[in-house]
């Protein structure tokens, strides 16, 4: 035993313990103050330090994942108060400081960034082409054109006035015998959109894509070896695309269309009389519809409609060129949740067609109007 721990006559002496112990306890008391006030600074300062270091800046690798826009001729200035205004950096100064000491250059577009980003790294992500978002449009099929102008005024911003000139514009790339005309040639797909968004490019898009479909196709030559104009075959396509709810109604429905011209009937198809008066959310026409006066009314006017009522795909572009061989004169939806659609050579078998239609409408009212 210690002799620090022990009296003269080697017994335990409880006094030296417990001063011994009390002496540890204060140095290891001191030390644990020490240490813990030397944390504490430590923290502090650190504290102070992120404070300071994101005081007109943020720290870290951000946080939620944003689009920005940025615009064609756009300075660092402006930019810098477009990426304050979406939450990607903290100072609009610093980001400027930033980007004029690195010399960086912007390009205009859409670009993936993140929020509460630093400023370099903001810098950083717009130069990276990575990083650039493309803006695409989707057009629908079987639109006509003012449908097709909604979506792209919604989506891409554009106005009726920019539409309406482009439309007018000699550098459309439509083909001679459009007579200028681009309603049909406005072919429906998915469009990457080059910014800043001009209407003329996109419409020169669609029409370029018509012409590299109809190419594919060989539309002019497939049309001439059936006797038939390619504007005529272009019309009856945009009048199946209309019609067909199911894909294998196109080829049938275009038989009827041409069977009908053949005998000099009229068409009578309502999609004709949705596009004479601008209306294309019913299903049918009424009477006053019917007695519409206009060129794209094909129950008062023989033949076909005035120009095309849509823009049609290349499926019913196919279908138009290739009609299936039948002696039907007349076709009706009979389901319109299926598509359904029955064919008759005779007015007495459309006239039981269009029985099963009414029991289907009377079956599911509201839905045939």
């Amino acid at each position: 035993m210690s002799p620090a721990f022990v009296d003269n006559d080697a017994n335990l002496d409880w006094k030296k313990i417990g001063y011994k112990a009390r002496s540890a306890f204060a140095v290891i008391l001191s030390l644990i103050v020490l240490i813990g006030g030397g944390w504490f600074v430590i923290a502090k300062a650190k504290e102070a330090w992120v404070a300071w270091r994101s005081e007109d800046d943020f720290i870290g690798e951000g946080k939620e994942e944003v689009v920005v826009a940025i615009p064609q001729g756009a300075t660092s200035r402006s930019i810098a108060d477009i990426l304050v205004d979406s939450g990607v950096v903290k100072s609009a100064a610093t980001f400027r400081k930033a980007a004029t000491g690195a010399g960086a250059t912007f390009d205009a577009g859409r670009f993936k960034l993140r929020t509460e980003i630093p400023a370099k790294t903001a810098i950083t992500m717009l130069q990276d082409p990575a990083n650039r978002v493309a803006l695409k449009v989707r057009i629908k099929e079987g639109q006509a054109r003012v449908q097709q102008w909604e979506t792209l005024k919604t989506e891409l911003g554009l106005n009726d006035e920019q539409l309406q000139e482009a439309a007018k514009s000699s550098e459309l790339g439509l083909p001679a015998w459009a007579n200028g005309e681009p309603e049909g040639f406005l072919f429906p797909d998915t469009y990457e959109i080059a910014e800043p968004v001009e209407a003329l490019a996109v419409l020169q898009q669609q029409v370029g894509q018509f012409n590299k479909i109809t190419g594919d196709l060989d539309f002019e030559a497939k049309a001439a070896a059936a006797e038939r104009n390619p504007r005529d075959v272009l019309i009856v396509a945009s009048i199946i695309e209309r019609e067909a709810a199911r894909a294998e109604d196109r080829a049938p429905i275009a038989g009827v269309i041409y069977n009908r011209l053949g005998k000099e009937m009229n068409l009578q198809l309502d999609s004709t009389v949705h596009y004479a008066v601008g209306d294309f959310t019913r299903v049918f026409t009424t009477e006053a519809d019917r007695a519409t006066d206009s060129p794209y009314n094909t129950y008062k006017n023989a033949g076909l409609p005035a120009g095309p009522i849509s823009n049609p795909g290349k499926a019913s572009i196919e279908a138009a060129l290739n009609p299936a061989d039948h002696d039907y004169l007349f076709f009706t939806a009979v389901d319109l949740d299926t598509g359904e659609t029955r064919f008759a050579p005779d007015e007495a078998g459309h006239a039981a067609n269009v029985a099963v239609l009414q029991q289907w409408c009377s079956d599911h009212q509201g839905r045939c109007n």
